[in-house]
């Protein structure tokens, strides 16, 4: 972070409380300390936290007041060329007391090779008490598999760490707590919570009813390289800045040991683990790879004179599939303009729409909590009448999410559950 030709760095108290000191950016040797290659875009958060007590020099000796050490971990990406943070543990995070059998939790493909436009009924998805067996897959490929969740229960019987997946959350319902090793995120209703792979979590919820529309991606979740310039910030231009993202702030330390369960996700399977100290035992931290939050809300529309196409509304973006925020906004101004979308093909995309909240202008029959699937190989667009119907509107009260993925996606046996079986017929006049 840059403070006039100062970089600010934060010291802090184990309780979140932090006071800004300030570094030459330069060492002795006249090098910036902190250099940035604009041909990598390899990044989770474009700028730099901190949180807790550290020290000025990594890899250096940090010692407890009764002069142990604490035990440094770099929780990193990409081997060494990513994003990383260095934590600073009251005990070591490796100590493993016991291995449990395996659960295997790999989506139940019921339709590998889908042409067929679908509409998901998501809100018929069960509530149940445990918080990753609520989880029901619906859509996957290889690089990414969406899920609906409804939650009742906080997370508090054990730990939860995906290994091989960023997760992205997207409240639909509900409030609560997201508790990390990284410190604590506040959200609510309409929040995107990224969380990076191997973040350990728990969640306390404020109420039973909670509603999550889930992108658990097997590639990096990024913010859009075209919103950030090459130093990483955020441009005018980007429908968001971030002032906007709700980062960790109070850092729980717990010097504990004892057993603690941790179900850790890896390839397909449940692993359930007991640590010998409590993984919420962070003092201090500092770096660029942590969770955060995004509100919907905050996302600030781009408009045109004509129909805009849909990467104005990209959100997020990997190698592999994008993420978009439709939301209330002014329609398109030309005098002649058609505010519903043309009818467009997916040649090299399928297409999953989350219906969040208010009325769909493209579309007929779709409720809060509904998911349609528009498979790569045929066109869609606006349902029968609704193409005339928009002309002449000013604006529009929608909100839904969107997830584009480059690779079809298959259809699971909990999809077909949900598939109201008639969807794909919904243009015929």
């Amino acid at each position: 972070m840059h403070a006039g030709s100062r970089w600010t760095k934060r010291l802090c108290s184990t309780r979140g409380v932090c006071k800004p000191v300030f570094r030459n950016p330069r060492d002795v040797s006249g090098q910036i300390t902190h250099p940035i290659n604009p041909n990598k875009t390899k990044s989770t958060m474009p700028f730099y936290h901190t949180l807790g007590a550290i020290i000025p020099k990594r890899h250096t000796q940090y010692r407890k007041p009764n002069g142990d050490l604490y035990n440094e971990q770099v929780f990193g990406t990409i081997g060494f060329d990513g994003m990383s943070s260095i934590l600073y543990h009251v005990h070591p995070p490796t100590m493993v007391t016991s291995i449990g059998d395996p659960v295997d939790v790999t989506p139940e493909v019921a339709i590998e090779n889908n042409i067929t436009a679908r509409m998901l009924n998501g809100f018929a998805v069960e509530p149940k008490d445990d918080y990753l067996e609520s989880r029901v897959p619906i859509l996957t490929n290889s690089d990414v598999t969406l899920h609906l969740a409804a939650p009742r229960k906080s997370l508090r019987d054990y730990f939860y760490k995906n290994s091989d997946a960023d997760e992205l959350i997207f409240v639909h319902e509900g409030s609560g707590t997201l508790r990390t090793m990284f410190g604590n995120i506040v959200f609510e209703a309409g929040d995107y919570l990224l969380i990076p792979r191997g973040v350990i979590y728990q969640i306390d919820f404020d109420s039973e009813q909670n509603r999550h529309f889930i992108t658990e991606s097997f590639v990096p979740i990024y913010t859009p390289k075209r919103y950030r310039n090459w130093f990483g910030q955020l441009l005018e231009h980007s429908p968001y800045c971030e002032r906007d993202f709700k980062l960790p702030s109070e850092l729980e330390t717990h010097d504990e040991l004892g057993e603690f369960a941790m179900q850790i996700k890896k390839q397909g399977m449940i692993h359930r683990l007991v640590y010998a100290s409590h993984p919420f035992d962070v003092v201090g931290w500092d770096g660029y790879n942590f969770p955060y939050g995004f509100s919907i809300h905050n996302f600030e529309p781009i408009t045109g004179r004509v129909h805009q196409p849909p990467p104005v509304h990209q959100t997020f973006e990997t190698s592999a599939f994008v993420v978009c925020s439709f939301c209330p906004r002014m329609y398109d101004y030309h005098p002649l303009a058609i505010p519903a979308p043309y009818n467009h093909s997916n040649i090299d995309s399928d297409e999953v729409l989350y219906y969040v909240d208010g009325d769909f202008m493209s579309r007929k029959h779709v409720e809060r909590g509904y998911v349609s699937l528009h498979p790569a190989g045929i066109p869609h667009g606006p349902h029968p009448g609704t193409y005339e119907g928009s002309i002449g509107k000013k604006e529009t009260k929608e909100l839904a999410v969107m997830v584009d993925t480059f690779k079809p996606l298959k259809v699971t046996r909990q999809a077909l559950d949900l598939d109201d079986g008639t969807y794909y017929q919904s243009w015929l006049k």
